[in-house]
């Protein structure tokens, strides 16, 4: 049995109609679909989706409006106000859409302004409210990570030490949990980069050297084995657990990034192009290795190519073979680089190429859960009020996409409305929470946030969107 009741409510300026549905099951009736991960409702259609004239109105920080084209509604997190103390001319989400900046019950998340200061804030997950607690106080390297177990934790490195920390949110409390240079030889300069935690907290990792893209020693610290390291320079692996010696495979070079999988078996390394000891790389050398750390097994990721931004799980690595299609993605074992699986069969034509950045910090334990992504052009207009360039499906959008490979489902969310056009900070790279549910991403909403005193030219900021 269904009842509606309608109400119009009057005013001297206009009316409200306010709707009352009570919904009775009958025996034998299907119950209504719950739409939210991991099984969302939205769109799966390749249809092309030019945006507005317009953008949507979007007010302060605070302010919350529908997609037009996808219907999800979308929060304003941030704006010029945000930190009263030191206002800040833009913010963006972390540089890389692997950091998980959510804690693990979507309360509390972080963001960045673009000079590098942190900013906490309490988020309520039922009314999408944002309240910024004010600057994260830590004094650390780089960006810092959720633990992906506990809602007040946060996990960094010392800044301009080798240092893992913990940060508890409800004490305010800084911990340092181990010192690599009580395990390994470290030069003065030398320093920890780049902060990752297994799923269970376990165990964590860094790159170590003077800095991004000289780094030379992957580092992982396992809170009952003990540290463990690989120096890529010389291909010696050691530490106080595990196989030790020196690695079969040739390749010596410098580190770019490391990241350690959801399990803390693996870490994904991606090299730097700079010479080691004055030897150029080699010819066409893979962008991405794998250890796995239990063993003194280091594999290039290959086939197709493990090139682009990339997501790891428990268990496979995901990421975009950019051989034939932006959305060309492929997901891998980490115990079977060469055995790649696509996650969409049929792509629709392309015109012109566009890039994406990959988050899937809410992975489950079976690697089946969707992995989300924005992409953006690089030829968008960077005229104020112009809308970004569209010409095919999944073009300047905010997606999910199905990784069990039972289907090839994208779900489309919402437009950017950035024109990934003011520096690299304009990007859309984004966030997922951990159960799924919102997706945080930057934007310069076409540029109508504002302008900026100095370059780029135009403001960004951050905002959420629902994911159901």
């Amino acid at each position: 049995m269904i009842r509606i009741v309608t109400a119009v409510i009057l005013t001297s300026a206009s009316f409200v109609v306010i709707s009352s549905t009570t919904v009775a099951a009958q025996v034998g009736s299907s119950p209504a679909k719950t739409c939210g991960p991991p099984n969302y409702c939205a769109r799966t259609d390749v249809r092309i989706e030019p945006y507005p004239k317009a953008p949507p109105a979007i007010g302060p920080a605070g302010s919350i409006v529908s997609d037009p084209t996808f219907g999800s509604r979308v929060v304003r997190v941030t704006d010029a106000k945000t930190d009263s103390r030191q206002p800040s001319e833009s913010y963006a989400t972390p540089s890389s859409a692997e950091q998980n900046s959510w804690s693990t019950d979507d309360t509390k998340f972080y963001v960045r302004s673009i000079d590098g200061k942190l900013e906490l804030f309490d988020f309520n997950p039922d009314t999408m409210a944002a309240h910024a607690r004010g600057p994260l106080d830590v004094s650390w390297i780089g960006e810092p990570q959720f633990s992906y177990s506990q809602p007040n934790v946060l996990y960094g490195i010392a800044r301009g030490q080798p240092i893992f920390q913990q940060y508890d949110i409800s004490t305010t409390r800084t911990t340092s949990l181990h010192d690599a240079s009580g395990c390994v030889k470290l030069k003065s300069s030398d320093a920890g980069h780049a902060i990752s935690v297994s799923g269970n907290d376990q165990r964590m990792a860094m790159a170590l050297g003077p800095q991004q893209d000289t780094d030379y020693l992957v580092y992982i610290y396992d809170r009952i084995k003990g540290c463990r390291w690989y120096n890529t320079q010389t291909g010696e692996i050691g530490g106080e657990w595990g196989a030790k010696g020196i690695v079969t495979i040739p390749d010596r070079f410098l580190i770019h990034d490391v990241r350690i999988n959801k399990s803390g078996q693996f870490i994904e390394i991606i090299r730097s192009g700079a010479p080691v000891h004055g030897v150029a790389p080699p010819l066409n050398p893979a962008p991405t290795l794998v250890w796995n750390a239990e063993t003194m097994e280091v594999a290039p990721c290959g086939p197709k190519g493990c090139k682009g931004h990339h997501a790891l799980g428990y268990s496979h690595l995901l990421n975009p073979s950019e051989l034939e299609h932006p959305m060309d993605l492929w997901i891998r074992p980490l115990n079977r680089l060469d055995a790649p699986s696509p996650l969409i069969k049929q792509l629709p034509a392309v015109q012109g190429w566009y890039d994406l950045h990959i988050s899937w910090n809410n992975v489950d334990a079976n690697d089946s859960y969707p992995a989300c992504l924005s992409t953006y052009r690089r030829d968008n207009p960077n005229t104020p009020g112009v809308p970004p360039k569209v010409v095919g499906p999944w073009e300047n959008e905010i997606l999910c996409i199905e990784t069990d490979r039972k289907d090839s489902k994208v779900w489309r969310f919402a437009h950017t409305y950035s024109t990934a056009q003011n520096g690299f900070w304009s990007s859309p790279r984004g966030n997922v929470s951990e159960d799924g549910r919102f997706y945080m991403f930057t934007s310069d909403w076409e540029d109508q946030l504002g302008r900026t005193s100095g370059t780029p030219a135009y403001r960004t900021d951050v905002f959420i969107v629902e994911l159901k």
